[in-house]
């Protein structure tokens, strides 16, 4: 078995573009028997947030001594991060057998569906085979016409919604926020990490009622510690140390926490998990000896925002250089807008082997407030940022940019 071989063959789906409808997931889990209701599902959508929330309900599950899947996208190194089972990521033989057996329905049916599809079909099979009591899937983009929206969602989280992919879900907040609440059902509880009035407005098109857990836990309050980069919370008397690091991991946390409430798991238990969360590139600490590298996913308005706030508790603008690509279907000067003020120098690098990618020059061009430069070669951005001798080195705008620096650079 050739898995690059493989993937590269399941990755062609891509070509097929995205396609808004049901219909094709649909009649291919019909014809797998229905494998999405086998189990249990906690339904998670949102513009920021939503693999973080996943992760933490999934951690303490497992830590509860629950079976649980977990789906989520996009991957940051490899393929096999979006399935995973007790947090043990699917392997190269299941890609393999799970692709051959979704490929063979697809032929019967002479269907010619999307990647997200093809993938998500594989998912919900290998979780009914695992046998897991609880699925927490993470929709792909948007909500009411995702792919894995045909499952029954026992409960659904709704993070929040910020203006990401207005092609296809919508010019506004309250636009986006109803195709995100395309994900509740008739029996689904709900809750929801936003107190934005034009989000609430959208959620309340679909659901009567709803939990807000900024709202419920509005009496709680967190630190970030800076020392051991842990955010610490205290919520109804109780002090959790969240592994995962960052103002905006304090909300990912309540929508979370919520969910485990409403599961009835002991706060004890939920103490011990979130300690052992791990969420690659969010916030992501590597110290060395003479810096402290930060990678963070933050590829949109709003994520920049989260994450520029965090930078300015702990440290000061002149401590940070920045290495950064963003893809071109994202609002680049915006987005940058939000960075300049933050760090001390911004170093573009090009992502253009990727067809959203752009270059290095193209993302130097939008910028003019700030100490930049350009390297479209990773090494030579990353060598060239050293040499500012700066406290922190920063790494963000792409999920695909981390993912080429982890594997050129960190390798």
């Amino acid at each position: 078995m050739d898995i690059e071989k493989l993937l590269n063959e399941l990755y062609s789906y891509s070509l097929h573009g995205i396609k808004l409808g049901l219909k094709n997931i649909e009649d291919i889990c019909e014809a797998m028997g229905n494998p999405q209701k086998d189990y249990k599902t906690i339904h998670v959508a949102g513009t920021n947030g939503k693999g973080s929330t996943s992760t933490t309900i999934e951690q303490v599950l497992i830590e509860d001594g629950r079976k649980v899947g977990k789906y989520t996208s996009p991957h940051i190194l490899k393929f096999n991060e979006r399935i995973s089972v007790n947090g043990i990521e699917i392997s190269d033989e299941d890609i393999a057998y799970y692709y051959a057996y979704v490929k063979s329905v697809i032929k019967e049916l002479r269907l010619t569906p999307t990647f997200f599809e093809v993938t998500t079909a594989m998912m919900f099979k290998y979780f009914s085979d695992k046998k897991v009591e609880y699925a927490v899937i993470e929709v792909g983009m948007g909500g009411r016409f995702d792919a894995t929206n045909i499952i029954e969602g026992d409960i659904c989280v709704i993070t929040n919604v910020s203006l990401d992919h207005t092609d296809f879900l919508g010019k506004n907040i309250y636009e986006i926020a109803c195709e995100k609440a395309g994900i509740i059902k008739k029996n689904s509880k709900v809750i929801v990490g936003s107190s934005d009035l034009e989000f609430l407005k959208g959620i309340e098109e679909k659901a009567k009622t709803y939990v807000n857990a900024i709202e419920k836990y509005k009496d709680s309050k967190y630190v970030l510690d800076f020392m051991k980069y842990k955010t610490v919370i205290e919520v109804d008397g109780i002090s959790y140390k969240f592994s995962l690091f960052g103002d905006y991991q304090y909300k990912n946390f309540l929508c979370a926490y919520e969910v485990l409430n409403e599961l009835g798991i002991k706060p004890e238990v939920i103490q011990k998990g979130v300690e052992k969360v791990k969420w690659q590139c969010r916030f992501e600490i590597i110290s060395t000896d003479k810096n402290v590298l930060i990678l963070d996913g933050a590829h949109n308005e709003d994520g920049m925002k989260t994450l520029c706030d965090t930078l300015k508790v702990g440290f000061k603008k002149n401590e940070i250089v920045a290495i950064v690509s963003i893809l071109k279907d994202k609002d680049s000067k915006k987005i940058l807008e939000i960075l300049e003020n933050s760090v001390s120098k911004i170093i573009f690098t090009s992502l253009a082997e990727n067809s959203r990618g752009q270059s290095a020059l193209e993302l130097f061009e939008k910028s003019n407030k700030i100490d930049k430069d350009y390297k479209e070669d990773i090494n030579e951005a990353f060598n060239l940022a050293k040499i500012d001798n700066k406290k922190v080195i920063l790494l963000c705008g792409s999920f695909y940019l981390l993912s080429k620096f982890k594997e050129e650079v960190l390798k």
